[in-house]
C-alpha cells in the first residue's frame, strides 16, 4: 500500500498485464461470442478476464472489493455504495466487438474510487503492450513516459475521436455534414479513447453516452495529463452511478473551450442531452 493506503500503481498494473496474458491473448481470434440484454457483445474472454483480475485485486487489496462489468445491474447497483475502503470498477474487455472479429484494439480498464473519486486507473493495450496508468496528483504515464506534452492544433486542424450513434441526432448530423475539425476516428475501444486524447495521438473527443466502467480510468488519465473533460451538458464527467454520461474532452484548455462552444452552438435546441 502507498499514498493514503493506496495500493501500489505498479503492482496494480502487473495485475492487469497477466490477466491480459492469461485470459485474453490467447482466446483472441480463437473465441465465439453473443449478445448480453442490452445488445452488446460478451465473449468467454470477458468473464475469464473478470474472474482473473477478481482474484488477482482480492489477493493485493483484500478490503476492496470489485464492480466489473460481467456482472448483474442489481450487484454493480450494490457495490457503487458503502464501500470506505474503495472499490475497484473494471472492464474486463472494452472493445469486445473489436476482440471477437480480429480488430486489434482493445483494452482492460481498471480503475480504484475511493470516496466518490478516482484514484488509480490503468489502461492496458494488449496487443501492443502499452500501459497507461496514473495516480490521482501524481500524473499520468504510458509506461513510464510522462503523459501531458506536445503540439496541439487549433480547432480547424484538430483530428477527433467521435462516435455518431450514441450522441442527440441534430448533433451527429453537424458533425457528419460540417465538422469544425480536420479528420474523425472512431476506433471501438473508448478506454483507449481517452488514453490517445492524453497521449495527444487524437486532440477532441465527443461521446454521446458511456458507463462508469468505460470511463472512470481513462477520465483520471487525461486529467492527470491535464487534459479536461465533460458531459455535453457541462457537467463533470465521472459520477459513481450506472446511468450513461456523455464525454466532450480535449488535452489542451483553449482547444477543449473551443471544441465545447462548437458543439453547445451545433446541439442547440435538442432538449436535454443524454447525461
Amino acid at each position: 500500500m502507498t499514498v493514503a493506503g493506496r495500493p501500489d500503481l505498479a503492482a496494480v498494473a502487473a495485475c492487469v498485464r497477466r490477466a491480459a496474458e492469461a485470459e485474453l491473448l490467447p482466446r483472441y481470434e480463437r473465441v465465439g461470442h453473443e449478445f448480453k440484454a442490452d445488445g452488446s457483445l460478451v465473449t468467454e474472454a470477458d468473464t475469464a478476464c473478470q474472474e482473473a483480475l477478481t482474484a488477482e485485486l482480492a489477493r493485493l487489496a483484500p478490503a476492496i472489493p470489485l464492480l466489473g462489468e460481467e456482472m448483474t445491474a442489481a450487484e454493480q447497483a450494490d457495490y457503487l455504495t458503502g464501500n470506505e475502503a474503495g472499490l475497484w470498477i473494471l472492464d474486463p474487455l472494452d472493445g469486445t466487438g473489436n476482440f471477437a472479429v480480429g480488430i486489434p484494439f482493445f483494452s482492460i480498464s481498471l480503475a480504484l474510487v475511493v470516496a466518490g473519486r478516482v484514484e488509480l486507473a490503468v489502461v492496458y493495450h494488449p496487443t501492443t503492450g502499452e500501459c497507461f496508468t496514473a495516480a490521482r496528483g501524481e500524473g499520468a504515464w504510458l509506461d513510464g513516459e510522462r503523459l501531458g506534452e506536445g503540439f496541439q492544433p487549433d480547432l480547424a486542424h484538430a483530428s477527433a475521436l467521435v462516435d455518431f450513434k450514441r450522441l442527440p441526432t441534430g448533433l451527429a448530423a453537424a458533425l457528419a455534414t460540417e465538422p469544425p475539425y480536420r479528420s474523425q476516428r472512431s476506433f471501438g475501444s473508448v478506454a483507449l479513447d481517452w488514453c490517445w486524447v492524453a497521449a495527444g495521438r487524437c486532440h477532441l473527443y465527443v461521446h454521446g453516452g458511456q458507463k462508469v466502467w468505460d470511463l472512470a480510468a481513462g477520465s483520471l488519465i487525461l486529467s492527470e495529463a491535464g487534459g479536461h473533460a465533460a458531459t455535453l451538458a457541462g457537467e463533470p464527467v465521472f459520477e459513481p452511478v450506472l446511468e450513461s454520461r456523455s464525454v466532450v474532452a480535449a488535452l489542451d484548455g483553449d482547444l477543449f473551450r473551443q471544441w465545447q462552444a462548437w458543439l453547445r452552438e451545433a446541439g442547440e435546441g435538442e432538449g436535454a442531452t443524454p447525461d
